[in-house]
């Protein structure tokens, strides 16, 4: 069975840009910090500009012997020779694993039990489930969860399962208790500086609350 780090960051391009960081700036960071996987999620057009940093990010990951994510983007996760994470409206899992094969780690979401069940069916290698809490990183965000379902829904499935939405270092540790095998951060791994090397602190934070061994 896939055994996923248990810190999951995601580097959402928009996040990022509203911060005054760069894609491959904030991967370098995070991964001298200690991560080792990353979600690269950009929600606008696939510029070549963009491809080029994912690129180099993807570079980087393997450099560091780390796991690259592309959410969506199956093309684009294939093109890296990269992982993809998949939601509810995108490509059928099926699909996405006859395209990429057997290698790369495919990732699904799910918001409820109902998907969580019919999410474990299918050939991926990881679930997520959230929001667990309320979050800002998504226009239209899903209901919240909350930690009770996110213990119910542990119990419906064997595979890893992702919790996201809204996590933080202050409540990391009650989702973890919860059955959580991972989280998955946006938002609490974005220090209001800029800088690189306080980046790379958050993630030694995070570290820390996690248990992962230093890198």
């Amino acid at each position: 069975m896939t055994t996923l780090p248990r810190l999951y960051p995601i580097l959402d391009t928009g996040a990022l840009e509203r911060r005054g960081l760069t894609l491959v700036a904030a991967a370098e960071a995070m991964l001298e910090g200690g991560a080792r996987v990353l979600q690269i999620r950009h929600k606008g057009l696939w510029s070549g500009q963009v491809f080029e940093a994912a690129r180099e990010v993807a570079s980087l990951c393997r450099e560091a012997g780390a796991t690259l994510i592309v959410n969506d983007r199956a093309d684009i996760a294939r093109l890296l020779d990269a992982g993809v994470h998949m939601g509810q409206d995108d490509l059928a899992p099926a699909d996405v694993r006859a395209l990429l094969g057997d290698g790369p780690l495919i990732g699904y979401s799910s918001h409820n039990q109902t998907q969580l069940r019919d999410a474990a069916e299918e050939p991926v290698d990881y679930l997520a489930l959230g929001p667990i809490f309320s979050t800002s990183s998504k226009p239209n965000p899903d209901p919240v969860v909350g930690l009770d379902e996110l213990r119910r829904c542990r119990a419906l499935v064997e595979k890893p399962l992702v919790a996201i939405g809204g996590i933080t270092r202050e409540n990391a540790r009650a989702v973890f208790e919860a059955g959580a095998d991972a989280v998955a951060v946006i938002a609490d791994l974005l220090p209001a500086s800029a800088a690189a090397a306080d980046l790379r602190q958050r993630i030694e934070e995070w570290r820390g609350i996690t248990g992962m061994s230093a890198p």
